[in-house]
């Protein structure tokens, strides 16, 4: 039931949204749909420095009721924003109109032909998803600096990636199929044939649409081999235009445009991600160097080693998180210019474990550096390194001035 204040706030909003607000309150208890001002207020942020005060909120439980909203916000022209864990440091989840929030009933999970692909609901945390393939030696191929509280339909709606995955394992390489809720409430699952028949047939213009696309692109050499080169480097910036070009089957095309839509698209209710392999050996170093130019030097001479992953820090970023347990202390006193690498190697064993640091300590020697190259192969010493990575981006906030960004 709604209260009489909860009336109050809802009378107050424009036409369309009155009426959209009385069609949804037909299917969604009071307890999932509001629009009074403490409750928009709280909702009005994500992870990132934005703020926008939705008009509406809503709390959904199923693809049913996704599928009813989006029908009734299509006809009541009332755009709608999607949030699952709201992790986005870029303001992707965050809307001055209704706001779609994941209630907490999208965990469902299942893994099939021993690990190497998993069915997740938009709702489950990335690093859940990884413990449930932990035993088969797997993981998902993103790995994103907040894994341990994003959700997956986070994850691949914004394509994603991390310190690991690079372009080579993100979302839209990984993808296999996926369950889509269009804005006409329509669904389709791209991995059932009989589904993509069915919306084949009930969306002909659609698929038309696509398919001109992509043969003007393909008929365009200068145009396609500018898609190519902006999608050899890592780039989610705007729509995953390479699936034009990546694909022929509109299907596939449309499952690919969806990663990295930031929900414009269509609501991802369920995906299907192919595994990779999770290494069971690994070892890290944190390199410290005189200064930016050196760091760079060297980054460049590991992209070319066995190096999973390499991040640049420079000295604000280091001083952001000197202080830190189980950092070094030698951080508090470095020069002003100085930078740092933070990488990580992989190897199925020890023997080629070691073999790959030695390999990337002898390829760094031409660089100077303030301190000996060291790896350590402890996972409590690397997770800290990591963790202090993972959490570098709220550290160098909490160091800015207020009223900064």
């Amino acid at each position: 039931m709604k209260s009489e204040g909860q009336s109050r706030d809802c009378r107050a909003l424009p036409e369309n949204y009155k009426k959209f607000h009385k069609e949804v309150a037909g299917f969604i208890p009071g307890s999932r749909l509001f629009c009074d001002p403490l409750r928009t207020l709280a909702y009005g942020t994500d992870a990132s420095f934005y703020r926008l005060i939705p008009k509406i909120v809503l709390k959904v439980r199923s693809p049913e009721e996704v599928s009813k909203i989006l029908q009734i916000a299509t006809r009541c022209k009332v755009p709608v924003t999607f949030r699952a864990a709201g992790t986005s440091l870029s303001g992707q989840a965050v809307t001055d109109s209704v706001l779609i929030v994941l209630a907490g009933s999208w965990k469902n999970y299942s893994i099939h032909d021993n690990g190497e692909r998993i069915i997740l609901e938009p709702g489950v945390i990335g690093a859940e998803a990884n413990r449930y393939l932990s035993p088969f030696g797997r993981k998902i191929g993103p790995d994103p600096a907040s894994i341990n509280s994003c959700m997956v339909g986070g994850i691949a709606a914004n394509n994603a990636s991390g310190m690991c995955c690079g372009t080579s394992q993100n979302s839209y390489q990984t993808v296999e199929s996926m369950r889509i809720i269009f804005c006409d409430g329509t669904r389709l699952d791209t991995g059932v044939p009989q589904s993509r028949r069915s919306f084949a047939e009930s969306h002909r213009n659609l698929i038309k649409e696509i398919e001109d696309i992509r043969n003007e692109i393909h008929n365009d050499h200068a145009l396609r081999e500018r898609i190519r080169h902006k999608y050899r480097i890592k780039n989610t910036t705007g729509y995953s235009i390479n699936a034009f070009i990546d694909y022929f089957d509109p299907f596939d095309i449309i499952l690919h445009l969806m990663i990295g839509s930031e929900g414009t698209l269509g609501f991802n209710a369920e995906i299907t991600y192919k595994t990779v392999v999770e290494h069971t050996h690994k070892a890290s170093a944190l390199i410290v160097f005189p200064n930016i130019e050196n760091a760079c030097r060297a980054a460049i001479i590991l992209k070319r080693g066995p190096s999973s992953a390499v991040e640049l820090m420079d000295r604000a970023s280091l001083r952001s998180v000197e202080s830190r347990e189980g950092m070094p202390l030698y951080l508090k006193h470095l020069g002003e210019e100085a930078a740092a690498l933070l990488l990580e190697t992989r190897a199925d064993d020890e023997i080629s474990l070691k073999r790959q640091v030695e390999e990337i300590t002898a390829s760094l020697r031409p660089v100077p550096t303030v301190f000996p190259v060291l790896f350590t192969d402890s996972k409590d010493e690397s997770e800290i390194l990591w963790d202090v990575r993972r959490g570098l981006f709220p550290a160098v906030g909490g160091a800015r001035k207020i009223g900064t960004t």
